[in-house]
């Protein structure tokens, strides 16, 4: 019988196989080792993707694949005006990239979303990218990495392009459907929790990587004046618990003026049946989207739990949320944690919402699938929140399933019971994000190359 030793042993087997190297280096992971002949971009390394092995590496003193990611990504960076409305503008980062080789010579080729379902730019990329230059600083002590012009221009372009003037009265970002982990479509257009998040958590990391000098004071400026009012948005409206559902509850509606408490014209009747009765007493969680007239009641696992890593969220409210995962465990862990979005789309609102969408039928992939990813982000929530016997049972039923089942990508079922009905089998963020969450347990000092204390 295999021990849970060996089991780790075999995760770090599958990611040191999952390596992809370029003019004789490792710089990246691709995102599943069992891509087949359908691999469609699978056999690629995608910047989302790659942050839970590049946390791995980082953790086992490992960080040249990093340093090297982090080179080369830079590298890809579009940086071109958008005179072409088909390419990308200044600034953004690719999903994905892969070696090629022309004429004897590799070369990194990266896709912006030109290739991807429904040709959707990829607006986490680049907000990961900064996350992850600030845990390779933290690991390695590497400040001068940061510190060079090439990587503090590379900041400030996506700084730019986050920051830009736009038609908007809010301090959040607006971004299409499928422009983040949720690559298809669920309904998430306008102001999702997971890239707010992502957003702030951005934001903070540069304002520690940039260097305080003249060049970037405009920059950092703009760092400092958002950050304030979009801690206040997302803590103030994006939160729900009994209290506020009562409030909305009772809102009237299309008032007018400054001093109104309904901001967004929410209708009480948009508050979902099955809402009233699965929040507990003691629970809460921020809405997975808010907009004008539209609330997104459903819960999404990564937006919530990166507030608590990065101390989005407020002591009192990071606790809520995991009172809520306790106390709604089996629908939102089940047998492998955890729920990317509950509850699924079903019925009509699953045919116009996903555009009847075939992958993701309720209870499946996006729509209500239950990803091992998020194990690592579960179990940094919960040394945050100091709830320490929430990750440890949540990594008991992930040691269970995942090596029996061939590391999948995801799971389907309302208790994930079954393996994903197209996912991938060796996918390289489960496996990595396992080794993670191990890691985290045996030294709770690994939280710091991802999390923020409050502000």
């Amino acid at each position: 019988m295999k021990t849970k030793h060996d089991l780790i042993a075999e995760a770090w087997t599958l990611i040191e196989k999952s390596i992809i190297y370029y003019r004789n280096r490792p710089i990246g992971t691709v995102a599943a080792l069992e891509a087949g002949s359908d691999a469609l971009n699978y056999d690629q390394c995608f910047v989302r993707d790659f942050v839970l092995s590049a946390l791995a590496f980082l953790i086992s003193g490992k960080p040249e694949i990093v340093r090297n990611f982090l080179i080369g990504t830079l590298h890809l960076q579009s940086h071109e005006p958008q005179m072409d409305s088909f390419k990308p503008g200044p600034g953004l980062m690719p999903a994905s990239f892969k070696v090629v080789v022309k004429d004897g010579e590799e070369y990194l080729t990266a896709d912006f979303g030109e290739h991807a379902i429904a040709r959707v730019p990829p607006v986490d990329s680049c907000l990961w990218w900064i996350i992850l230059l600030r845990a390779y600083v933290k690991a390695t002590g590497d400040t001068a990495l940061a510190h060079q012009s090439e990587f503090q221009q590379g900041i400030k372009l996506i700084l730019e392009m986050c920051l830009a003037h736009r038609f908007a009265m809010y301090p959040t970002m607006l971004v299409p459907d499928g422009a983040f982990m949720i690559d298809r479509r669920m309904g998430v257009y306008e102001h999702p929790l997971e890239i707010q998040v992502l957003f702030y958590a951005a934001l903070r990391a540069a304002k520690e990587l940039l260097l305080p000098n003249d060049a970037n004071l405009s920059c950092s400026n703009s760092v400092t004046q958002r950050l304030q009012p979009l801690t206040y948005h997302l803590r103030e409206y994006y939160w729900i618990d009994l209290n506020r559902l009562n409030e909305i509850y009772r809102f009237k509606g299309d008032e007018f003026g400054q001093e109104i408490a309904n901001r967004f014209n929410i209708y009480p009747e948009s508050i979902p049946d099955w809402l009233t009765e699965w929040l507990p007493d003691n629970g809460g969680y921020l809405a997975g989207n808010l907009g004008p007239g539209r609330m997104d009641f459903r819960f999404f696992a990564l937006g919530n739990l990166m507030a608590i890593i990065t101390a989005l969220a407020s002591e009192a409210e990071s606790q809520k949320i995991m009172n809520l995962i306790e106390y709604r465990w089996q629908d939102l862990i089940g047998y492998m944690p955890m729920k990317l979005c509950y509850p699924a789309l079903e019925g009509r609102d699953w045919q116009i919402i996903t555009g009847s969408d075939p992958k993701n039928m309720p209870w499946s992939y996006h729509n209500g699938g239950n990803w091992p990813v998020l194990l690592w982000l579960l179990t940094a929530a919960a040394h945050k929140t100091n709830r320490l016997d929430i990750a440890e049972k949540a990594i008991d039923i992930a040691e269970k399933r995942l090596r029996q089942d061939g590391w999948p990508e995801y799971y389907d079922g309302k208790n994930a019971r079954l393996i994903g009905k197209q996912s991938r089998q060796y996918q390289a963020w489960t496996i990595a994000a396992f080794i993670v969450a191990k890691e985290l347990m045996a030294n709770p000092s690994h939280l710091e190359l991802i999390s923020f204390e409050m502000e």
